[in-house]
This record gives C-alpha cells, structure tokens and sequence, in this order.
C-alpha cells in the first residue's frame, strides 16, 4: 500500500495539472482553517482544485510540497489503521521537506474511513494547509460538527451558472453593451436555450448534443447506486430508482410524499413512509435535490410546512422524466432557483390568496413564467405577483420571461418583466 501512495504523489509530481476554465468560486489558500469543498458529483470539485493548485504554483510553492490525494483512485483501499501510510509514504519521497511547509488536498474524502481524526491529526500536529471535498453534505457535516469543529470554512460548488457557462463556451458577452448587438444577443440566446435543456454540469458543455442526456443518466445511476444504495445499504433499488424520479417529475410542485408512497402501495411496491422520508433526506444530502419552504408568518411552520422540490441543476429534468407542454416553465423556474441558492440568498415560496415562485431576502418578490403571450397566463402571473406584494408590502415586482422585457404598473404597483438570461447576467436591482 505504502509503494502505491509513493508512485500515486510521484505520479501527481511529475505530471502537468490538466488544463481548466475558471469557476467563480474561490477559496482562501492561507486561512489557518481546514477548507472543505461539498457539492454533487461531477460539478467540478477537483478542477476547482487544480485551478487553487495552479494558484500555489504562480505563487512560488513547489509542486514537492503539495500532497493531492483523490480517495476514489480505484488502488486506494484505506481502513483507520493504513491512512498514517500517508504521510509515512510522503516523508519517505521528501524527507527534507517538513509536514509544516506541505500543502494537503484530499479529494472524495468520506470514501476513507474515519477520516476526520486522520484530517484532525495533521491539523493539530502538522500542517494547517488542509482542503478537503466531499459529494455527501451529510456524512461530512456530521463529522466536521464532532471531530473538526471550529476548525474548518465549508464552501459549496454547483454545477455552471449561465455566466460560468458562457465562459466555457469562450464566449465573452458584455451586458452593458451587447443586449443591443443583434449578432451577439441571437447567440447569447442559443447559448441560453442550450444551458436551459443540458443544464451546467462542467463536462455536459463539451459533449456533442447527442450524448449529453445519456451522460446526465449515467451521472444518476452512479448517484442512485453508489452514493445511495451502496452507503446507505439500501436493497430496494427499484423503489429507490422510482422514488427519486418522481421528484424530478414533482419539480416546482409542492412535494407530497404521502401520494408517492399511495403510488407505490397501488403498484404492489411495500415499502414504508417513514422510509421514504429517509429517501428525500438522502437525495438532499448527495445533491441531486433541493426543497424551498413556503412562507408563513410563523417560523416554526415555515421549517416544517409545506415545501417545493428542485433538482439541483435544470438538466437532470428532461434526462430523467417528460414533464410535456409545462416543460419549459419547470426548467425556466428551476434555473432561477439554482441561481438564487448558489447565491446563498434567503428563498421561500408564496401561497396565499396567490401563488408567487420566489420571495427574495424578504424584499423582492419573483414570478418566472416561460411565455406569456397568452392573456389568460398573464393574468394569473400578475394576480400572483400582486397579491405576494400586498401581503409584503412591496412597491415593485418582477416577472422573469424566456426572452420578454417590458414595465407595467398596476394601481401603484410597478411589475418589471426581464429575461432569465438578462437577471442571469446582471442581477435585479
């Protein structure tokens, strides 16, 4: 085990860092704390590694004195005992350089048991250069609150917001200025309707149109059976499989896993709600799902009352589930839900005398609405808007559109209509 960690850090040593487009996201290299990466598979984790890596060298660290490690290398099979032949394997290569001076990256973490008093262990007798990822929120939260607590900075990675997008695509687009260039606004439009239906997970960009939904199916399965079945022992898969689709299918709905589980009983599929339950916190914690609360004006009711669910990026919807003629408003709205949690901004859903999709930061009200052409779909956006705006006391509101801009103002209410990809690339304000 030993000589393979030995050739795994030559290997790492010797070879170029593979080339990367750089995310937006950045992370403090000198912080003093242990800084863990969490987010779902194959949204870029390691690249934003390599990019930080890449920092270190510009700076004038020797590659020697960085140790990445991916917990996933199929030669990697730790227990507690073996994890010490780390460091023991490195010190054999380098014994001139002090485990003081290195550089620790660890990728895939939680596949290594025990992991956090190893991490613990460097941290307190070693090195306080330590970055970590993980693809499960839960395993890693759980053990940063007991063993690492007050000793780490966690930051989330997702898959692509439409301008990190527009990046990979070697597309520079100026909104200040290039809204009004036909050309160049025809081809942001493309580049739109292209992330709207293949979503942004960083390699789904590069693929050719035929293979992107196959691969976004692969990403499941591998989701399905390795982040789920596989650590949490779960046997039934096909209730698994059946159960996470229909969440997919429940995008932008308020989820009932009660009627889920009446689904299952109907078909002869015995499984328990409870269990089910246990399913949707799973799917939460592996990223493949997020749940938006609605308001209510008591607090207790808004953590526990009723909830939308979101995949966390619009392409898992047509790879996995048809949603038919309301496709487009479903992965519209979803786009702006990814948008706003990867902000980190404070969401909730409005349902009252109305229906509004977004209340932002307790200031701004939302409505995502594909087309609107229609008078009688007009109607009922602005209804909803409208009433989400008295019941908060809002002077303006916004209905974002696949490609529509306009300005209504209704009795003293002011409604700002703009395109997804506009409030994309230049917020709201």
């Amino acid at each position: 085990m030993k000589e393979i960690l030995k050739t795994i850090i030559r290997e790492f040593h010797l070879e170029e860092l593979p080339s990367f487009v750089p995310r937006d996201l950045r992370l403090p290299l000198s912080s003093g704390k242990i800084i863990t990466l969490i987010g779902p598979r194959r949204a870029g984790k390691t690249y934003l590694f390599y990019q930080h890596l890449s920092e270190l060298l510009r700076k004038g660290v020797p590659k020697e004195r960085i140790l990445y490690l991916n917990f996933e290398d199929e030669r990697l099979d730790f227990t507690p005992q073996t994890l010490d032949l780390i460091l023991q394997a490195y010190r054999e290569l380098y014994p001139e350089i002090e485990l003081r001076e290195v550089y620790f990256f660890f990728d895939e973490i939680q596949n290594a048991p025990e992991w956090e008093r190893f991490v613990r262990r460097i941290y307190d007798r070693y090195s306080r250069n330590i970055f970590l990822t993980g693809s499960n929120s839960k395993l890693l939260s759980q053990e940063i609150a007991t063993s690492l607590r007050g000793r780490t900075l966690k930051y989330e990675i997702y898959p692509l917001s439409f301008r990190e997008f527009l990046r990979f695509k070697e597309f520079d687009f100026d909104p200040r200025r290039d809204f009004y260039h036909p050309q160049k606004r025809a081809r942001l439009l493309s580049f739109f309707e292209e992330y709207l239906l293949f979503g942004g997970f960083p390699e789904i960009v590069f693929l050719p149109r035929e293979l992107k939904f196959k691969t976004l199916q692969e990403y499941f399965e591998v989701m399905l059976y390795r982040d789920l079945a596989e650590r949490y022992q779960i046997r039934d898969t096909l209730v698994l499989k059946y159960f996470l689709k229909r969440l997919i299918e429940n995008t932008a709905k308020p989820l009932s896993v009660h009627k889920i589980y009446n689904e299952l009983r109907s078909q002869g599929l015995k499984v328990g709600k409870d269990t089910l339950y246990r399913y949707l916190e799973y799917a939460e914690t592996v990223f493949l799902v997020k749940l938006l609360r609605k308001h209510y004006r008591s607090v207790v009711k808004t953590e526990l009352g009723e909830r939308k669910i979101y995949p966390v990026d619009q392409g898992w919807i047509k790879a996995l589930r048809y949603l038919g003629a309301e496709e487009r408003g479903v992965l519209l709205e979803t786009v702006v839900f990814k948008e706003l949690f990867v902000l980190g901004e404070e969401i909730f859903y409005y349902s009252g005398r109305g229906e509004c999709d977004f209340i932002l930061n307790g200031k701004t009200a939302l409505q995502v609405c594909y087309d609107f052409s229609k008078e009688e779909t007009l109607k009922r956006e602005v209804r909803g808007l409208k009433k989400a705006c008295e019941y908060f006391g809002f002077r303006e509101g916004f209905i974002l559109t696949f490609d529509q801009e306009d300005t209504l103002t209704i009795n003293s209410l002011k409604i700002r209509i703009l395109p997804v990809y506009k409030f994309l690339l230049e917020g709201i304000s």
